[in-house]
């Protein structure tokens, strides 16, 4: 009995083994080869994933690809719009929640469909079922958006092919080609809030046992004019922490900051803190700083210390020249500028010479 048991197992087993290497898949190439694209808005993702179809000499629009919503005779969705592609779902992935024709989604990855419409329109629509073959299983109520946008005609493309031709600081616009059509639509991203967001959580773990990132940080909120945001990154840079110290980068942000603040006596106090502690191409720049900052008399001062501190290196004196030439002393300027030619480096000298050229006709070189 033991032996027929054991003889029906292994016949069982057998035919397990021969059910599952039945049911593997071969990978073999698909009729329209899959392709991915993607784009980043400040550090924002968005990919599009699809199946690129040929136009083959057929009839697309209104033909091959109805118009509207459609009884495709299979699968469960009786009124479907077109899959965007070719095979399995076409798909787009936002790694943050972002706006598309000005409508809010949230991040994540959404089946990609396009109704199509006689006159020119389409609506795209963004669906919460990512992983349907094709449009057949379409269902309007899984949808987490749909926007309106008007096709254009274009030069022939064989190939369905999603691109991104136009990309700004905080936009994008993806746009379909395929026959003599394209389909475009706009993705916009509040970059700002998502970095800021970003940093703030980023400080609180590993990232923020490093000085340089608060600086960092810091100079990124000033440029966003988020300023007591910045002023607060910039201090926990200066002191309060373990890695905490005053260097050169930490004390002119400060001065920066609090310039735009509008407290210019506080801030040349960490400007005078800051030009102690610089070389000569960081005192440079602060100095030429103070100048594009209306602080004239200032840079003057700060620019004749860096001469005097670095026993006349070329970039000192030709920030003194810039310093002289702000406050409209052209004779000075000349001197200094005179003295910064004859040790700059070779490459360096073209740009002195326009300078001087300038300063001789009485004309400013800031």
């Amino acid at each position: 009995m033991k032996q027929i048991n054991l003889f029906t197992s292994c016949i069982v087993l057998a035919m397990l083994m021969f059910t599952n290497q039945t049911n593997a898949q071969l990978q073999t190439p698909e009729g329209s080869q899959r392709a991915q694209v993607m784009q980043r808005i400040g550090i924002t993702n968005v990919t599009i994933d699809y199946g690129r179809p040929g136009v083959k000499e057929r009839e697309i629009w209104g033909k091959l690809v109805p118009y509207g919503y459609n009884n495709l005779g299979f699968g469960t969705s009786k009124a479907a719009p077109w899959r965007a592609g070719a095979n399995m779902n076409s798909t787009i992935e936002f790694t943050h929640d972002v706006k598309v024709e000005g409508k809010d989604i949230k991040a994540g990855k959404y089946g990609l469909h396009i109704a199509l419409k006689e006159d020119g329109g389409a609506t795209v629509i963004f669906s919460n079922n990512a992983n349907s073959w094709g449009s057949y299983f379409y269902d309007e109520k899984e949808d987490a958006l749909r926007v309106d946008v008007q096709t254009r005609e274009a030069a022939h493309t064989e190939l369905l092919t999603f691109s991104f031709p136009k990309v700004e600081a905080n936009n994008a616009t993806a746009v379909l080609r395929w026959e003599k059509k394209e389909i475009p639509f706009k993705v916009e991203v509040n970059v700002q809030d998502i970095v800021l967001k970003g940093i703030t959580s980023d400080m609180r773990n590993a990232a923020g046992f490093t000085q340089a990132n608060w600086d960092n940080a810091a100079n990124y909120a000033l440029n966003a004019e988020k300023l007591d945001l910045a002023l607060e990154w910039v201090n926990s840079s200066i002191s309060g922490s373990f890695f905490s110290k005053e260097t050169f980068s930490n004390l002119s942000l400060k001065s920066q900051i609090l310039a735009k603040q509008g407290k210019t006596a506080e801030a040349m106090t960490f400007v005078d803190k800051a030009a102690k502690l610089g070389n000569t191409s960081q005192v440079y720049q602060l100095g030429t700083g103070l100048i594009g900052l209306g602080q004239k008399d200032k840079a003057l001062a700060v620019l004749k210390d860096n001469v005097k501190n670095n026993n006349g290196a070329w970039p000192s004196n030709y920030g003194l020249a810039r310093a002289y030439s702000a406050t409209g002393d052209y004779k000075n300027a000349i001197k200094a500028l005179n003295i910064a030619m004859g040790n700059a480096p070779e490459r360096f000298k073209p740009r002195l010479t326009g300078a001087m050229e300038k300063l001789k006709k009485g004309e400013d070189i800031n």
